[in-house]
C-alpha cells in the first residue's frame, strides 16, 4: 500500500484484471470518440476487458494521469503494463503488434 489511495486502487485493478481500459464512459456507452475507438479494437479482437469510467470519479480521473504519466484518455493496461492511448492502440492493432502482445501475455483473442 502506498500513501495514495487512488494509486492503490489502480494497482489493484490492473493486477486483478488482465486487460483494463480507463475510459470516458462505459464499453456499452463510450463518452468520447477515442474511448469508442479502443473499445472497438478490443471488441473486434474478442478480448474480455474491464472498462473503468473515469468520469464518475474526479480523483481517479486525475490520479490515473499521474500514475501513468499520460495526460489523456483512454488508457489501456495489459497484465499491469501501460500500453497507451487511442492512437497507439489503433496503430498497434493495424500493424499486428497488439495481437502479438496479447498472445505473448496469454490473453485470449476470440476473433483474432
Amino acid at each position: 500500500m502506498s500513501d495514495n489511495p487512488v494509486f492503490d486502487r489502480i494497482t489493484q485493478e490492473i493486477s486483478e484484471y488482465p486487460v483494463v481500459l480507463y475510459m470516458k464512459g462505459t464499453p456499452m456507452f463510450p463518452q468520447c470518440g477515442f474511448s469508442a475507438a479502443v473499445v472497438d479494437v478490443l471488441t473486434r479482437l474478442g478480448v474480455k476487458f474491464k472498462g473503468v469510467d473515469v468520469l464518475l470519479d474526479p480523483s481517479l480521473r486525475e490520479g490515473i494521469k499521474k500514475f501513468a504519466n499520460w495526460p489523456t484518455f483512454p488508457q489501456l493496461y495489459v497484465k499491469g503494463e501501460f500500453v497507451g492511448g487511442a492512437d497507439i492502440v489503433r496503430e498497434m492493432y493495424t500493424n499486428g503488434e497488439l495481437q502479438q502482445m496479447l498472445k505473448d501475455r496469454d490473453i485470449v483473442c476470440a476473433n483474432a
